[in-house]
């Protein structure tokens, strides 16, 4: 797919796995089952999907996925899946190198999204992708180094704190436009200041959703996840973007949903739903 001047790319960058009543909050169990099934320790599979837009000067990253620094434990309480899957991997079958990617743009900083900015190299945490700015809400920064009792566990400082060290941590304030095609829309509900990410032309939108529609099945408004710190602001952030989506034919990329990369939407009488959903361009 080509929007503008860019060429996208998808990339799988791994899958891991959440418990589905912390996905799904309040809807019980019966109704998130028959699209996301449980496995026996409830956890629903997920995946970490990212985006590659590149035009003749710029190889730009959208997110970074789970990274490979997970010890035994972790990677049993995630079931987190990385066989030819990493980061690395992707960017290789597009014959890509670190290198060369020239922007890093981070939706937030919660692991699962920013855990592939860095590596271990000698012993010594590095930016993955050491010619890379990248770029992240100041706000979101902000409480990521400082955040709540509640979410702490999702701001793990060794995926971004080496980035600012070397300082190539750029961050920005508001729904600033990349350049002509991309713009930062800023989002509060599930953590503060997570950016989606919109990429646009006169024809076509993509919206890269990350955490406010993070499945297909997320597109009803009241499924929010538990793990968002204001889900009634989530509501209405899910509302707006509904909205606009539907009048002007938006493409909504899901980050986590393990099968569809991609979907439009309707508005019927019983409110949002999938009208035509893509695995891939």
């Amino acid at each position: 797919m080509k929007i503008g001047k860019y060429d996208l790319h998808i990339i799988n960058s791994g899958y891991f796995s959440l418990d589905g009543g912390a996905m799904f909050g309040i809807i019980p169990k019966p109704l998130w089952e028959r699209s996301n099934p449980a496995d026996s320790l409830n956890r629903i599979k997920l995946a970490t999907r990212n985006l590659l837009l590149v035009d003749g000067r710029k190889k730009i990253l959208i997110d970074t996925g789970m990274g490979n620094k997970w010890d035994d434990k972790s990677k049993s309480i995630y079931d987190i899946q990385q066989n030819n899957f990493s980061i690395i991997d992707g960017l290789m079958k597009l014959n890509v190198k670190p290198d060369e990617v020239t922007d890093v743009i981070l939706t937030h900083l919660h692991f699962d999204h920013t855990g592939g900015s860095t590596i271990i190299k000698n012993e010594k945490l590095i930016p993955t992708f050491p010619n890379a700015k990248y770029y992240v809400q100041k706000k979101n920064y902000e409480w990521a180094i400082n955040p709540s009792e509640r979410d702490k566990g999702s701001y793990l400082k060794e995926n971004f704190i080496p980035l600012k060290d070397e300082g190539i941590l750029e961050l920005i304030e508001g729904e600033k436009f990349f350049d002509d095609e991309i713009q930062f829309l800023i989002i509060n509900g599930h953590t503060f200041s997570q950016q989606l990410i919109k990429i646009s032309d006169s024809t076509n939108t993509f919206l890269y959703c990350c955490d406010l529609f993070p499945t297909a099945s997320h597109i009803p408004l009241p499924y929010v996840m538990g793990y968002d710190l204001q889900p009634l602001i989530t509501v209405e952030e899910k509302k707006k973007i509904l909205n606009k989506a539907v009048d002007e034919n938006w493409k909504l990329f899901f980050e986590h949903d393990p099968e569809t990369a991609f979907a439009t939407v309707v508005k019927t009488e019983k409110g949002f739903k999938v009208n035509e959903k893509f695995s891939t361009f």
